[in-house]
């Protein structure tokens, strides 16, 4: 394990931040509380990309990671939306 399990909010918002540079992703990214409240919503993990539309209705719902990451198919998923 590269990081200790997170002790605060500032802990978990860093170590998303290295997980962005390290992998270069340019995507928009959001940090859960430190409840995981999201996580367990969703069914998160190990990560999975969500598109929520304007109304909170799941729009795009990817599979999990990281067979089933795909971002590209995710980024065309935003723009169609936006196109609607």
């Amino acid at each position: 394990m590269l990081f200790q399990q997170h002790q605060s909010m500032d802990e978990r918002v860093e170590t998303g931040q290295a997980c962005m540079l390290k992998l270069a992703l340019e995507m928009p990214a959001l940090v859960d509380e430190m409840d995981d409240a999201v996580a367990k919503d969703y069914a998160a993990m190990p990560e999975r990309l969500y598109l929520i539309g304007k109304g909170g209705e799941v729009v795009y719902k990817g599979g999990m990671g990281p067979m089933f990451f795909r971002p590209a198919e995710w980024e065309a998923e935003i723009e169609a939306y936006l196109a609607r």
